[in-house]
């Protein structure tokens, strides 16, 4: 099998010309089509919308890998879903990107105007969203193009007016002017969430500002001295006994020469350094609200591209840190900065372009958050209507960000994006907000700024199901969504902000569950990050190994909630899974030439390989389903690779070879039948996993219907599951191993035919082996295979010992009886060890009074086998050693 046998792409289509509510999935060199059926119960899935600036990372490929495989498992299960595409707009990051084009040309967006600069964005957009489905398509997502949606799209921008002008008008909305993260770089306001901390090495400045009048002075220290030139006060305790009788007098502001107050509020840290704070209201938020309190006045020192401006006097134009740099040396010959200190620090840098976030002052757009964290906070406590955070853990981490919630920043400084629905009357000033322009529009001026992405990301669930339009049927019929599968790091930038907004419109929770996953880092631990160069490209991984490969490692490698290491290997071990997969159904395919769907009977005698394999899927189909349906998508995975790879493929591959390969006629048949029937489970079960590979084979299998894709789910068929055959199989492959591991032990080849005793001392027992004989003669190549009751051990003889059975291999001249007597006590120790382990465990009351009766059953039986076992190697070692 080639590396990319199974992961080529479809033609390009358009997907507005999909049919309304048509799948469609293009596997195995063809389009399949499923319809979404008004009589099966709903189940529909939130995919988070990637943003049209580049290609998909690996965070998003995970995403979308775990929706897919729930999406595919629950249409096999008979449920209408609707897996509903989308894209963001990723407003500072698509104009960023713009932006840059543009002025690689020698232009920029003030060239062009706002109206050609949002043609140019548009266009932008047509680009990477072809692109992004393409790479969907790569990875095989079966989503339904009929119904994708993009946050700028008319519907959408619709329901982002509506959620603005209600908030609005409900007073959680308002317009202020308040202390704002600012980026520079961007030149745009920043919500709290998009600033990441960072400790860095920096410095704390003391100051002493001499008191007018006085030859006194009061000590102040600052991180930024070149805010300074915008204090408008200095702040002491109230009942600091230090500073009590300067309440009221002011002090002269070094370099400026402006008088400023001294005041008293109690937000000031008696404790803390000198117990006396520098007030610029217009560049701390703390300051601000103490500035409030006391009537200052706020003075802005900074332009928004982080130059100094008028009010910075002569270091006007200067760039912030080099003002910095000035104004210190100033300080330092004016005598006024009298100790600097070395300090690490955390410092806000912008989560976009990385620039140290600036506080600033500014007027903005917020939203009151206080009384919509209220009303979801007091959701989580409705078990019925909750959403249920997969692992619980990260409802902690959510409520707490809730009940600690600030106003959020809503307006953004760009031009792409939902301009925000409010115009200023030219003359009078007037704010008017709606969905529609003013009737006299030439009166009017729009507010230039745009709505943070985020605002209308946060209505995606329901926005894409045709609300505000409460009778749109898709709305009606998916909305609350079932699941959303995301990434820790944005439960706050949207998993919150989702849930608040839809209580707020819808009056219910936006999706049942949210399963959370950590970040995909590489191999050594680190965060994936241009700078590192440390990336990896999924399109890269799928050219390599395929899709399918990539799924299953992403599906399979961490547990919810935890990072995953990406391992090159790890992938490569999942292709050679698939390229197993493909060689067991090659060979099973061989040997059903001719043989059909109609051929298929698995009412006939079985063998005791298909009884087991039978009884095996059952269990294996259960596994599968309940980890699923759990979302523990790893051990699914790891009960399916055993099952496939150690069971089917290894074990009744080969055992089923005697019948294929005999000249019994209905033998054939019975195991071509069996074959054939566990081999479609498996592939249904792996479908969603693995969609390329298994379409493949599916095809080429016996089946009926036209596409695995719309294929039922496997369920276990109480009449194929036999206790009693799965127990013959575990002693015969006991047996069999045992006799594999002394001939490697004592070098002696398979292809060399070696006498083979078995001793079983019970009738039934005894009267399975014989049954089953043609196994052990066809997997240990025994020279002559005695099976009895009672067996003259030979002298010189290799020994295993399995449940209910003895193996004596006689191997006189091939055996160092040394070496033998040496792996018989080492035995004899693991079964020392398991007898000890488990009589102290029926020694102890507090288990046998409160395990169930079955449990306390089960660890008896197991204390009586290995007094067995133990014995019958006491036994052994005594005759060897004689």
């Amino acid at each position: 099998m080639s590396d990319n046998e199974y992961s080529n792409l479809p033609p390009k289509y358009n997907p507005q010309e999909v049919e309304k509510g048509r799948y469609q999935f293009w596997l195995d060199g063809k389009f399949f089509e499923a319809t979404n059926d008004p009589e099966k119960e709903p189940y529909s899935i939130v995919i988070p919308p990637p943003n049209v600036t580049g290609k998909l990372h690996l965070g998003h490929a995970w995403d979308t890998t775990m929706q897919d495989t729930v999406s595919r498992m629950k249409r096999m299960q008979g449920y209408d879903v609707l897996w509903l595409p989308g894209m963001d707009h990723a407003g500072i990051a698509t104009q960023a990107k713009v932006e840059a084009k543009l002025k690689e040309q020698g232009r920029s967006r003030y060239d062009l105007g706002r109206e050609k600069f949002l043609e140019q964005a548009w266009e932008w957009k047509e680009e990477y969203a072809d692109f992004i489905r393409s790479q969907w398509e790569k990875l095989g997502l079966g989503l339904d193009y009929s119904r994708e949606r993009f946050t700028l799209d008319e519907g959408l921008s619709d329901a982002v007016k509506e959620v603005f002008v209600k908030l609005y008008e409900k007073g959680l909305i308002y317009r202020g002017e308040y202390i704002i993260n600012w980026d520079p770089t961007t030149q745009t306001a920043l919500s709290d969430i998009e600033v990441i901390y960072e400790e860095i090495h920096g410095k704390f400045y003391h100051m002493k500002y001499p008191i007018k009048d006085s030859d006194e002075t009061i000590e102040i220290a600052t991180t930024r001295p070149e805010t300074m030139l915008g204090d408008t006060a200095v702040a002491v305790h109230p009942k600091d006994d230090r500073y009590k009788h300067l309440i009221g007098k002011t002090v002269i502001l070094p370099i400026v020469g402006r008088e400023i107050e001294i005041v008293a509020d109690e937000y000031v840290d008696m404790e803390l350094g000198s117990g006396a704070v520098k007030i610029t209201p217009a560049h701390d938020p703390n300051d601000f609200e103490i500035g409030n309190r006391h009537n200052l006045q706020r003075i802005l020192v900074m332009n928004e591209d982080g130059s100094m401006n008028e009010n910075a006097g002569k270091y006007q134009g200067l760039d912030r840190f080099e003002c910095r740099k000035q104004i210190v040396k100033d300080l330092q010959d004016m005598g006024v900065l009298f100790k600097i200190e070395e300090r690490v620090h955390q410092v806000g840098h912008s989560e976009r372009s990385g620039a140290v976030v600036e506080p600033y002052l500014s007027t903005q757009w917020f939203v009151k958050m206080q009384p919509l964290a209220d009303k979801v906070i007091e959701l989580q406590k409705d078990q019925d209507k909750k959403v249920n955070f997969v692992p619980e853990r990260f409802e902690r981490t959510y409520l707490g960000w809730m009940e600690n919630i600030r106003d959020w920043c809503i307006s953004r400084q760009l031009w792409w994006g939902h301009q925000i629905p409010a115009w200023y009357h030219k003359e009078t000033g007037e704010v008017y907000v709606g969905k529609e322009a003013p009737a006299d529009i030439e009166n009017w001026r729009q507010d230039e700024d745009v709505l943070d992405t985020w605002f209308s990301s946060a209505l995606w669930p329901f926005s894409t199901m045709g609300w505000p339009n409460e009778e749109s049927e898709d709305f009606k019929r998916y909305f609350p969504t079932d699941v959303l599968v995301t990434g820790y790091d944005i439960i706050f930038f949207w998993v919150a902000r989702m849930i608040f907004q839809s209580k707020e419109f819808t009056g219910e929770r936006p999706f049942k569950d949210v399963l959370i996953h950590g970040l995909i880092r590489d191999a050594e631990g680190r965060k994936m990050s241009k700078s590192l160069g440390n990336g990896v490209d999924p399109m890269d991984v799928i050219d390599k190994y395929g899709a399918d490969s990539l799924r299953y490692f992403l599906l399979t490698g961490s547990t919810p909630g935890q990072d995953l290491r990406f391992y090159w290997e790890k992938v490569e071990s999942t292709w050679n899974f698939a390229n197993k997969v493909w060689n067991a159904s090659r060979f099973s395919l061989m040997n059903m030439e001719g043989f059909t769907y109609e051929d298929i009977d698995l009412s006939g005698e079985k063998s005791l390989a298909d009884k087991w394999i039978l009884t095996r899927l059952n269990e294996t189909i259960e596994h599968v389903t309940k980890n699923t349906d759990k979302y523990e998508f790893g051990e699914a995975g790891r009960h399916l690779y055993n099952f496939i790879w150690d069971e089917f493929c290894d074990w009744y591959i080969e055992m089923a070879k005697i019948p294929l390969y005999g000249t019994d006629e209905e033998k054939k048949i019975t195991t071509r039948s069996v074959l054939a029937y566990v081999l479609d489970q498996i592939m249904r079960m792996l479908h969603p996993f693995m969609p390329f590979i298994t379409e493949e084979i599916w095809q080429k299998l016996p089946h009926q219907g036209d596409s695995i894709t719309v294929a039922s789910w496997p369920e276990p068929r109480e009449d194929f599951h036999d206790e009693q055959a799965s127990n013959e199989m575990k002693r015969l492959v006991a047996i069999i191993k045992s006799v594999r591991n002394i001939r490697a032990e004592v070098d002696t080849p398979m292809s060399k035919s070696i006498k083979m005793l078995v001793e079983a001392k019970e009738e039934n027992v005894l009267r399975e082996l014989e049954q089953n004989r043609m196994y052990l003669e066809h997997f240990c190549n025994p020279s002559e295979l005695v099976i009895a009751k009672d067996i003259d051990v030979p002298e010189k003889a290799m020994t295993a010992v399995v449940t209910g059975a003895e193996i004596y291999l006689p191997l006189e001249g091939l055996i160092d009886f040394d070496k033998e007597i040496k792996r018989l006590e080492k035995e004899l120790e693991k079964w020392n060890k398991e007898v000890e382990r488990v009589q102290k465990k029926l020694a102890n009351e507090g288990f046998v009074n409160k395990a169930p009766q079955a449990v306390v059953d089960e660890e008896k039986r197991k204390e009586q086998d290995y007094l067995d076992k133990q014995a019958k190697v006491k036994t052994r070692l005594e005759e060897l050693q004689n």
